[in-house]
């Protein structure tokens, strides 16, 4: 009797597990940008451990209309496609692998990962 009341209190907790909403997946690591402040003061922004498959708009250069951030790095363990436009508008601009990054030149405004 206690062995049938232990393995249905298992296969419950078990149906809960697979029931219950997981959380997001997330890239793991850190995204780095630079960008100028409304000073004109060179900074260095970032996105810690980001959302995967949702498209970020980089903060920081959003205090200067029409700036967008520069030279990313990717620092997590998934791909990072990047944007000139803000919600990942237009075509992609530019995918950087994990570990990778690009120049000053490169511009950036939107990020998504996969």
């Amino acid at each position: 009797m206690r062995l049938r009341s232990a393995l249905a209190s298992a296969a419950g907790a078990a149906l809960l597990l697979v029931t219950a909403p997981g959380s997001a997946f997330a890239a793991e690591g850190q995204f780095r940008y630079t960008y100028r402040t409304a000073e004109g003061y060179e900074a260095v922004g970032f996105l810690n451990n980001p959302e995967s498959g949702t498209c970020i708009n980089i903060q920081g250069p959003g205090s200067e209309p029409g700036s967008a951030a520069y030279a990313p790095k990717n620092r997590t363990d998934a791909t990072a496609v990047v944007f000139l436009e803000a919600n990942c508008g237009g075509d992609a601009f530019y995918s950087l692998r994990p570990g990778g990054g690009a120049s000053e030149r490169l511009l950036v405004r939107s990020v998504v990962f996969s």
